[in-house]
């Protein structure tokens, strides 16, 4: 019985000794707690004027529904879902727990904090050339465009690629890369490009030696316990995913033809942003999916300075220089490292919040985090679904006022 005992104690002091690895620190951390939102300083009687607003954008057509999210200090003050996330074929009811194409949300959820892990490590450097890691990122006008550039949308590169050419696959995307040239001096105009990130995502994979997925899934996702984000989500997540509209509307959108034949068949589970899915599924600019839980906790862990329960993704002084201005010279327009801060995208800010930062989707999600405030609005909808016709654009502003009037105490903790 002795020698019993003596082998029980080594075996649980070896349990808690093993290594923390990341999927036990996943385990372990959990989303963020709901609360009475008076306890955060939130009035929840002035909240309820986000329950009107969301309706009122369903009846008039602008989204089919959509996903609410508020928190603060920490904790989920309002959390509700509105309307339906399919019309067609068949209805259904959105529920919190639904799966959304994120777009270009994409760009700081995946490409952004993954450059500036390796900025960290010294693996790449913001000042240096894009040339320098891809070399055939040369020719019209491209060899002295920065990683900087890239990701506050100063390097002078077109919006995207022109989709009439026919093309498909990662490969070929870069070939189309390559041969872009810029449309404007680098470092001298603000103009959102998606280029920019997909070569940004290009840089991640040869800097690192993973592809963008993976390199993300491993070094953000799973230690944080974002266990509803990723890219190509498997077909067991389809009854949560929120449809789309149909490939041959996506193509449409510039009058791109893709080597297969568009189908009539409404997206779900498969990246609605035609060049990310002409890529594969998998781009520095979109391709991601998540859900509100997992947008909250990504959002906490940059209000925390980093860190999330027991994973640092990032150090403190790297998330200020994300989310602080880094447009070169005097430009109107201030963006952080891959965040927006002041653009014409500020829509999810409204009129009320003082700065901050967030960004914007194509198929109707956003995110505006306000450090002043220790707070931030997530919103989620498939504005897109189920023709395109939709527009989330007033609805974000909307919400954001109706938030930003709701606290009652802004520097209260």
């Amino acid at each position: 019985m002795k020698n019993r005992g003596c082998w029980l104690l080594a075996a649980v002091i070896l349990l808690l000794l093993r290594p923390v690895t990341a999927q036990s620190r996943a385990d372990s951390i959990g989303g963020l707690p709901e609360t009475d939102p008076k306890t955060i300083g939130l009035d929840p009687a002035h909240l309820g004027w986000v329950d009107q607003a969301v309706q009122a954008a369903i009846e008039k057509q602008e989204i089919p529904g959509a996903v609410v999210l508020v928190a603060r200090h920490g904790r989920i003050g309002y959390l509700k879902a509105f309307g339906n996330r399919s019309l067609k074929p068949d209805e259904e009811a959105m529920t919190t727990d639904t799966v959304f194409d994120m777009a270009s949300l994409t760009k700081v959820m995946a490409t952004t904090p993954t450059v500036m892990m390796l900025v960290e490590r010294g693996t790449v450097r913001l000042g240096d050339r894009v040339r320098r890691y891809l070399p055939q990122f040369t020719g019209g006008g491209k060899e002295s465009i920065t990683l900087r550039e890239l990701l506050t949308h100063f390097s002078g590169l077109k919006p995207d690629f022109d989709l009439s050419r026919p093309w498909q696959g990662h490969e070929a995307a870069l070939q189309e890369l390559w041969r872009e040239t810029t449309d404007r001096q680098p470092g001298k105009e603000f103009v959102y490009s998606d280029l920019n990130f997909i070569a940004l995502g290009e840089i991640v994979h040869v800097a690192s030696g993973q592809t963008l997925d993976a390199f993300a899934s491993e070094q953000i996702y799973a230690p944080l316990g974002m266990r509803d984000t990723r890219f190509n989500p498997p077909p067991d997540w389809r009854p949560r995913i929120a449809p789309t509209e149909p490939r041959n509307r996506t193509l449409a959108y510039l009058k791109g033809e893709g080597t297969f034949a568009p189908s009539e068949e409404i997206l779900r589970g498969e990246v609605h942003d035609p060049t990310a899915w002409r890529m594969g599924g998998v781009a520095g600019h979109a391709g991601l999916f998540s859900g509100a839980r997992d947008v909250a906790i990504y959002a906490q862990m940059l209000l925390n300075g980093g860190i999330y329960g027991r994973a640092r993704i990032l150090m403190p002084l790297t998330v200020q220089a994300m989310t602080s201005p880094q447009s070169p010279g005097e430009s109107a327009d201030i963006r952080g490292f891959g965040w927006d801060i002041d653009t014409s995208y500020s829509s999810p800010r409204g009129d009320i919040f003082r700065g901050g930062f967030g960004h914007t989707g194509f198929t109707g999600t956003s995110r505006w985090v306000s450090p002043e405030t220790d707070s931030f609005v997530v919103i989620l909808s498939n504005r897109v679904h189920p023709d395109g016709k939709g527009d989330a654009t007033r609805l974000r502003a909307v919400i954001a006022n109706i938030v930003a009037a709701s606290i009652s105490d802004p520097g209260g903790k």
